[in-house]
This record gives C-alpha cells, structure tokens and sequence, in this order.
C-alpha cells in the first residue's frame, strides 16, 4: 500500500510534469494588484463594507490558506498579492464582483457586422429547400418549429435534474428555419420576408416556397416561374431596385418586454468589447439587455428570479462521462423554491424564451436550454469552461459577490522579499537537523537506527511528492512558514520511531520473550503511544490553522500534513520492517552492532540473575 501511494504521488507528478514546488510570494515574488473601491460621489465607503470585501478577496485568493497569497487595506484600497510572475488573470478574477443573476431569456439574437445584415437567401439548387429568415433573431410563432436542428444541440433531460446548456451556435437558424430538406407542412410564415428557391419573392412580401421551384403567393395566386434562360423576363415584384426597410424586431416576440429595454436591445453592439457592459451591476428587478461573454449573441433578459445570494454551495467539477469542466450549485431552501418555479417557466415557453441566462457581473457567460423542470435545488453552469476558470468561478459564487465595485488602479511585478539565500538558508537547516537526527539514531540504536534512517528517507520522499502534487492542483505554495513547519516536523517523525525502539527494548530487558515476540507486544503498547501524540499534534495544526491567516495558517498547514505522514510511514513501513529484522540472526541473536545486544539488554535482577534476549 505503501508503495502505492509513493507510485501515485510519483506517476502525478511525472503525468503533469511537475518535479518541484511552487515558491510562495517570499521566495518567488509575484504580482500585486491595488484596488480602489467606487462609490458615488467619490466618498469614502463605510468600514464594515470594506473589511467585509477584503475578508472575501481573501477567502477568493486564499480560501484554502496555502496559496501565500495576502489581502491588505490600505486607507480605502485594497492591496492584493499572489504568487507567481504573471497573474493579470487570477488578478482581473479576483476584482470582479461576482453579481450573478438567473433570468429568463425573452428575445435573442446574433451580433452581425452591418454588410451581413442583408437578406441570406438559399444558394439555388436541384434540391428543395427550407425558407429562411433575414431577421437575426429566432421566430416567436411557437409553431414554427424546426424538425431537425444542425445549430442546437438538444442534449437528453437529465435524470438528475440538472440544466444541461445547448450550444448555442446559430439560435437564430434554429428558431426559425427549418433544416434543408426537411418540410414541416404546418409551419406559418411569419411577418418576415422569406426568399424563394429561385432568388424570387412573392408581390406581398408573405411568400413561401414549394418544392417544385416555383413560388406561391400566400393568398393562392400564382407566381411567376423561374427561368434559367438568359431571356427570361423578370416579373414587377422582382425589378424592385431598392429593398423595404428591415425592422430590427422582426421576428421576435416582443411581448411582455419593455419598450424601453427592447430600444436598447436594438441599440447594443456586442461586437465591440467595450459595449458588453462587463462590471455592470445591473438591476435584478428590472428587464436587463446584456451580451455574451465573447460578444457574439446579445438577449433581452426578464427580471432576475434567483440571484447569487440564493446559493448555498458551488464547486467544479468534470460532468460524468465527458471531459467538459462545469460548476455546481447548491441552492438554498428559498433559492431552491425559485429556481424551481423559474425552470418550469422556462420548459413551459417556446424558444427562446425556453433558455435561462446566467449572468455573472453584467454578461451572459452561459444561456442553457431548460430540458425539463428542475427541483431540488441543483444546477450546472456550463460554458466551455478549463480546470482554472471552473474553480475560480466556483470560489467567487461561494465565497459570495463584493460589496463594492473596484477599480484596478496598479498593477505591479514584484521581486521576491526573501528570496534564493533565504530558501538556500531554510534547506540548509533542514539537512542539518536530519543530519543529526540520523547521527543520534545511528550512535544510540545501532542496527535499529538503520530502521529510523530508511523510515526518515520514505518520510521525505511522500513528503516532497505530496508538495509538488499540491502545489499543481491546489495551489499550495512553498513559503518560510512552510519550510519551517516540515523541518519541526523531522523531531516529529523521529519521535515516533524512539516510542516503539523502547518499547521494544522494555519487553526484550524482561528477559521472557523472544525478539519477534516482543516486536508484536511492544507495538500494540506503542501504537497507543504514537496516536495519541500525533493526535494532539494534528488537533493543535486544526485550531492553528482556522483561526490563523497568511503565513502562521501555512505553518500550521505543513504542520498538520507532515503529522499525517508520520501516521503512514510508521504504520506501513517502520513496523513491517522491523518484524522483518526480527527474523534475522543478526537482531534475534542480539549480536553487538545490532543495538540488541545482551550487554544493552541484560538486567540483574535481585537475586543477581542476569537475564540476555532469547533467540526467535
């Protein structure tokens, strides 16, 4: 088992290619990031909001207490520091406010360059085809729906109830244009102009096309036929030189939509970064028109119905059986209750308003198609998320949004305040002191010191993959406090090691046992012993640890693994080991070297009977 463990912790490490640890802020520098909190009228924001912000950037950058990063107020700023050269990411996530609202989709549509806004008519072809629509945005006829979808991914209702986010790649298509080749006899033309198979429209703007290539009025009249000759004359509705005016609301449902909000709807221009409201804390009470993260879809979104403080746990995760990164929250009772309600809303809508938005800080991060109502109080956020962006994304929902909208003032690279001498120093003094641990062991116990070297060694090696693999998949980083934490640690383990030798030499001076009898004996007395230490160490590295912030946390962090180490090194490699050696000649017959030789071992009792260790 042992060995298993050292394999696992070793083929991680080899797997990831990672072969050292990641330095702290004292040994590494880092970046360190000045925040200034906005406010109206330029005031100074109350004291108890602010130390409620830094509490939670400090919960966001260091919630696990081993990352070494460090939160400070400064007057009305926040001072941060992390890690690492290069942080600009970790920095504009940890200034984000984290606001996020669940809202209903009411009306979508795709963010186009003013050229492609023209009528997309069908490429002429021997085969029928679908009528499109010019308008960007999906049909609001619930009747009109496609039979096949090559742009939504309609995923199967989860057994779980989970919201599962289509990919939204083309909801205008999908809302209101039927797959090529498939003819749905009971979909309604819309209000909008549709283009016929020849490049035609009907005289009334209503046409719809049939499979014969010629094209018919609504009203039952007769069009004109396409020609393919050079001398085909054009029909009056054809040589109209200059198009009708497109309506930017073609298309789309605007029930129940403020004329407000649909007006600038009509006005947001989501390919310009600039413009999709990134940072606005928008008001969960009223209508909101937002972007798409990358910009490439903008929504009219209804009032939020469940929001950020409805959450009651948020953690990243790999959706089973797939590769792709998600987060998933835990409502509360009443967040539950909403969430429920909002879902069941949505499934029971047509497109698009059968998509719920989630909008983190003012931008539409995911838009998932509710397969079915959800209760429970369970969901997924899904929007193409990495291991990274899903975690920390899962640490600002459950860490709870800021109070106050920041302002990135300075952004800085600074040099390590320790730095190589001072890391050289730490690991200088670490060989020192298991240097003289294993001399003490060697010239005091012999053979068995031996036992306490190899123990000391296995201790080491766990110890250093176990800080490796951490520091690349949770973050922990080696500072002082750390490196200070695993040399206290090295009296620690050797401990261990001087309870069960004396144990073992207490029955042994007894002189009614053999060696391998009193290996059993003295570890069933010794067992005790070490757990009980180690728990008292381990309980102290708790209480250290959650009561203390920045670097004392780190100690009592370091504190605390290495006493977990302890427990397996001595469990499944110290005992093992030597109730093998007490098979040996070497040890059962107590030669001088062994360190249970009969001259250590021998006891006059007092009659003057002396007593040597009896070969196994």
């Amino acid at each position: 088992m042992l060995l298993a463990l050292i394999l696992a912790l070793g083929g991680t490490m080899f797997l990831q290619s990672a072969y050292t640890p990641k330095l702290g802020l004292d040994l590494a520098g880092g970046t360190t990031v000045t925040l200034t909190p906005v406010t109206q009228n330029n005031a100074s924001p109350p004291e108890e909001i602010l130390d409620r912000a830094v509490n939670i950037i400090r919960d966001r950058v260091n919630g696990t207490g081993i990352s070494d990063a460090e939160v400070a107020k400064s007057g009305d700023n926040i001072i941060i520091s992390i890690p690492g050269v290069g942080q600009n990411e970790a920095i504009k996530l940890v200034a984000t406010t984290a606001e996020l609202r669940f809202r209903q989709v009411l009306a979508v549509a795709a963010t186009q360059a003013p050229q492609d806004l023209a009528t997309n008519a069908p490429t002429p072809g021997g085969t029928p085809s679908g009528s499109a629509s010019p308008s960007a945005g999906p049909s609001a006829s619930p009747t009109a729906q496609p039979s096949t979808s090559q742009s939504i991914t309609t995923p199967s209702a989860s057994p779980t109830g989970k919201a599962l986010s289509s990919a939204l790649t083309a909801p205008t298509q999908s809302a209101s244009a039927p797959a090529q080749g498939s003819a749905d006899p009971s979909a309604k033309p819309t209000a909008t102009q549709k283009t016929g198979q020849d490049g035609k429209t009907g005289q009334d703007g209503k046409t719809q096309t049939g499979q014969d290539g010629k094209t018919q009025e609504q009203g039952g009249k007769k069009g004109q036929e396409a020609k393919s000759s050079p001398t085909a004359k054009a029909t009056p509705s054809a040589q109209a030189s200059t198009p009708p005016a497109q309506d930017p609301n073609a298309g789309i449902d605007t029930t129940g939509i403020d004329p407000a909000v649909l007006q600038q709807f009509n006005k947001l221009d989501c390919s310009n970064p600039a413009n999709r409201g990134q940072g606005v804390q928008d008001d969960p009470a009223k209508q909101y028109a937002a972007c798409e993260t990358d910009g490439s879809y903008k929504y009219v979104l209804d009032v939020a119905k469940v929001v950020g403080t409805d959450i009651d746990t948020a953690s990243a995760g790999v959706r089973q059986g797939t590769t792709e990164w998600v987060v998933q929250l835990d409502f509360k009772s009443k967040g539950a209750g909403e969430w429920g309600k909002l879902t069941t809303t949505a499934y029971n809508s047509p497109e698009p308003r059968n998509m719920v938005a989630v909008v983190l800080d003012g931008v539409v991060i995911t838009a998932p198609v509710i397969q079915s109502p959800i209760p429970g109080g369970r969901a997924e956020i899904t929007g193409g998320f990495d291991q990274l962006s899903a975690t920390n994304l899962a640490d600002q929902l459950k860490y709870g949004a800021l109070p106050l909208k920041f302002n990135r003032s300075s952004v800085d690279t600074v040099s390590s305040t320790l730095g190589q001498d001072q890391l050289e120093g730490g690991l200088i003094a670490g060989v020192i002191g298991l240097g003289l641990v294993v001399l003490y062991c060697l010239l005091y116990y012999r053979g068995l010191g031996i036992v306490a070297v190899l123990s000391l060694v296995v201790a080491t090696v766990i110890t250093y993959t176990s800080v490796v693999v951490l520091g690349h998949n949770a973050g922990f980083r080696l500072s002082l406090p750390h490196i200070i934490g695993l040399v206290v640690s090295i009296g620690i383990t050797a401990d261990s090691f001087i309870v069960y030798f004396e144990r073992i030499r207490d029955e042994m001076k007894e002189g009614r046992r053999t060696l391998r009898a009193a290996v059993e004996v003295a570890w069933v007395r010794a067992r005790r012993t070490i757990l009980i230490a180690d728990a008292v160490m381990f309980i102290a590295a708790i209480v250290l640890y959650f009561l203390a912030v920045g670097g004392v946390a780190g100690f009592a962090f370091a504190m605390g693994l290495t006493t977990l180490i302890d427990i397996v090194v001595v469990f499944l490699f110290t005992k093992p080991f030597i109730a093998l050696l007490a098979r040996m000649k070497f040890f059962a017959k107590g030669h001088p070297l062994s360190g249970l030789d009969a001259e250590r071992m021998s006891e006059t009792s007092s009659t003057g009977r002396t007593t040597t260790p009896q070969e196994a």
